[in-house]
């Protein structure tokens, strides 16, 4: 009698730390849930496995694609009429082609021109992917380092095939500056190679950082607003300085979505010069 009562009772105790369990679990999953970070969570819309490598289709894909058509297509169906008369899509359309072209020839001169197509379309990914993470419930492609280290490996990566295939071994001179005394050339050299094998990380951490930190910023202030407006006529009230601070940062995002966009074209153009020009620093 005596042992069944505590095997009733050892099983009630394991009963009652695997239902506190539980609970824990589900309060961790809540708290993620309604935390600034879970819109950057990745989750698969089309599972695919091929051969042990994970291929899936997710919502950052979906994004990303998104991105690029929409991108593409507003400036297929915004030049499609050419009209002489321009209207607003297509002013739109001309002003940013005026831009990125005026941008690319300061940058890298007019034998740069040849990248026009690379460096206008990187900037028009990033422009629609940054504004497109801006709608609520929409993903931020942006805010992943792996998107944006990819974007910028593609430029460093045709900095230097372009340079080694204009120039050759001359390409090399861009690791060079003129003007250096001998003794501290290898040193200077070494610091120019470090330089530009940086490029790609200090080019995908500033999109990636800046995008993170100002949508991590808007949820909580956002969060500050719906719990304050739950508690009442005084949590209304005091919503009233988190909500006037959510919208300015929502406009302020919105400037920071072109910036970046416009930083990440203007450094673009910058390493497309060294591979135009290595010799001219």
């Amino acid at each position: 009698m005596i042992k069944n009562e505590a095997e009733a009772a050892l099983r009630r105790g394991f009963l009652v730390r695997g239902i506190r369990s539980i609970e824990r679990e589900n309060e961790r999953e809540q708290a993620v849930a309604n935390g600034p970070t879970h819109q950057f969570l990745i989750f698969k819309i089309i599972p695919i496995d091929i051969g042990g490598i994970d291929f899936s289709f997710t919502n950052a894909s979906l994004f990303m694609v998104a991105s690029a058509v929409l991108s593409a297509g507003f400036l297929y169906f915004a030049t499609s009429a050419r009209s002489v008369i321009p209207g607003r899509s297509q002013s739109v359309a001309e002003m940013a082609y005026e831009f990125i072209a005026s941008m690319l020839k300061e940058g890298a001169g007019t034998k740069g021109m040849k990248f026009f197509p690379l460096v206008f379309s990187l900037f028009m990914f990033v422009l629609t992917a940054n504004l497109l993470g801006m709608v609520p419930y929409f993903y931020t492609v942006t805010s992943q380092i792996i998107v944006t280290f990819a974007l910028a490996l593609l430029v460093i990566l045709t900095v230097i095939l372009y340079g080694f295939i204009k120039h050759g071994f001359g390409f090399l001179k861009l690791f060079v500056p003129q003007g250096v005394p001998g003794i501290l050339l290898p040193l200077v050299v070494i610091i120019e190679i470090i330089s530009f094998l940086s490029r790609p990380i200090s080019l995908s951490v500033r999109l990636f950082a800046n995008m993170l930190a100002g949508h991590i910023t808007l949820k909580v202030f956002a969060g500050f607003v719906a719990s304050l407006g739950t508690l009442g006529a005084l949590g209304i009230g005091g919503a009233i300085l988190p909500l006037i601070m959510t919208v300015a940062l929502t406009g302020l995002e919105f400037l920071v979505a072109f910036l970046q966009a416009y930083v990440f074209a203007v450094l673009t153009c910058m390493y497309l010069n060294d591979a135009v020009h290595p010799g001219g620093h």
